[in-house]
C-alpha cells in the first residue's frame, strides 16, 4: 500500500497537501484542473520533489529519504525521454543499467520487453525511424524492464490521436494485470480514467483527495471538477 500521511509538497511557491492511501494493485487516475498539482503529486512520490511535511510509505517502508532510483517506482514522462542517438534496445536497456553494460540475462529482458509492447524486430531502429505511437511503446518498455511495484504515468500518451491513445491505455492495462503493479496515471481526459482506472484521485484547490471509485466521482463530480469538465 502507498500511504501519504499529512503530506505537504512545495513546488516553486505552490503548496499541495495530501493525506491518502492507494491500495497495492490499484489502477488510479489523477485528475483535476490545469495547474492544480497533479504532476507535483507524482513527482514527489517518485522522489523528484521534496516533502515539506509528512511521511510517504510503501508497504510500511518510509521512502522519504530514498533517492529516486532506489524507490520501488518507475515513472513515464509526457515526452517519453528517448535518446535519439540510441537504438530502441539501448533506450529500453537504460531501464536496467544507465551505463548499458548488460549481461546475457539483461539483454534477454530487454528483448522480451520490446516484443511485449509490439515492437518485434525493431530493436536496432533509432527513435527518429519510429512513429509517435511506437516511440511511446519504447518508453513503456523501458519502464517495464525496471520491474518496479509502482508505475507513475504523467500523460505520456497526450500527444497521440484518440485511437492510438486508447490502444496504449489498453496495453498499459494488460501489462499492469500481468505484473500486478500499482498504477497512478495523470490525465486531463476523464475518458482515460473511465477506460483504465478503478479509482480517481482529484487534485484541486491545493489538495490531493483520497481515491474514489471512478464512476462515482465522474458521474457526480464535486464543484471544482464540474467546473473543469464543463
Amino acid at each position: 500500500m502507498l500511504k501519504l500521511e499529512k503530506c505537504r509538497i512545495s513546488n516553486g511557491g505552490f503548496d499541495l497537501s495530501a493525506d491518502l492511501c492507494v491500495s497495492r494493485g490499484a489502477r488510479v487516475a489523477v485528475i483535476g484542473p490545469s495547474g492544480a498539482g497533479k504532476t507535483t503529486l507524482i513527482e514527489a512520490i517518485a522522489g523528484f520533489l521534496p516533502f515539506a511535511a509528512g511521511t510517504l510509505r510503501w508497504d510500511g517502508q518510509d521512502l522519504g529519504a530514498m533517492a529516486p532510483g532506489k524507490r520501488p517506482v518507475a515513472m513515464l514522462f509526457q515526452d517519453g525521454n528517448l535518446f535519439p542517438h540510441l537504438s530502441v534496445a539501448q533506450n529500453v536497456g537504460l531501464g536496467i543499467r544507465a551505463d548499458l553494460r548488460l549481461d546475457t540475462q539483461d539483454t534477454a529482458r530487454v528483448e522480451q520487453a520490446v516484443n511485449r509492447v509490439g515492437l518485434d524486430g525493431m530493436g536496432d531502429r533509432k527513435p527518429a525511424a519510429l512513429s509517435g505511437g511506437q516511440q511511446s511503446r519504447v518508453a513503456l518498455a523501458r519502464v517495464l524492464v525496471q520491474g518496479r511495484d509502482l508505475l507513475l504515468l504523467d500523460e505520456p500518451f497526450a500527444a497521440l490521436g484518440p485511437a492510438l491513445k486508447a490502444e496504449m491505455l489498453d496495453l498499459v492495462a494488460d501489462l499492469i494485470a500481468e505484473t500486478g503493479a500499482t498504477l497512478m496515471m495523470v490525465s486531463h481526459d476523464p475518458n482515460d480514467a473511465r477506460r483504465i482506472a478503478d479509482q480517481v484521485i482529484l487534485v484541486a484547490d491545493g489538495q490531493a483527495h483520497a481515491p474514489v471509485a471512478t464512476a462515482e466521482l465522474l458521474d457526480n463530480p464535486p464543484p471544482a471538477l464540474r467546473a473543469y469538465l464543463g
